[in-house]
């Protein structure tokens, strides 16, 4: 089982604006200043992307690679897959994702609208609701 890192879509407004960040790109990566100590874990994981307290996507991690200064890129395929929304508090940086604590992808014809935003669904959850 592979594992997966999760990331603030920091600057998104919405989620429109995480998808114009993937849109007529060849490929997509992130600028990050320390690799991943579990680098080999993360083959076959991907970057899950925390909107409005929520993970609302993942793109697939396609590899790693050392920068000249030292700092590291973190390619990613460029597409967005939605997922079942999922309460996930704000982090700075990235975090560890097991792959049973990832959310599952939206089924076929499944609109994000169908699932709870994720302040609500979080709201929801502390009140044993959900």
């Amino acid at each position: 089982m592979p594992l997966h890192l999760t990331k603030i879509a920091f600057g998104a407004q919405s989620y429109d604006d995480i998808e114009g960040w993937f849109a007529n790109r060849p490929r997509l990566s992130l600028n990050t200043r320390y690799c991943p100590k579990r680098v080999e874990e993360l083959e076959g994981g991907s970057l899950y992307w925390i909107h409005e307290h929520a993970l609302v996507a993942r793109s697939p991690i396609t590899g790693f690679e050392q920068q000249d200064n030292g700092r590291w890129w973190i390619h990613l395929e460029p597409k967005l897959i939605r997922v079942q929304t999922r309460p996930r508090r704000a982090h700075q940086g990235w975090r560890y994702l097991k792959d049973e604590d990832a959310p599952a992808d939206l089924a076929e014809g499944e609109e994000a609208g169908d699932v709870l935003p994720g302040r609500l669904l979080g709201q929801l959850t502390k009140l044993g609701l959900v």
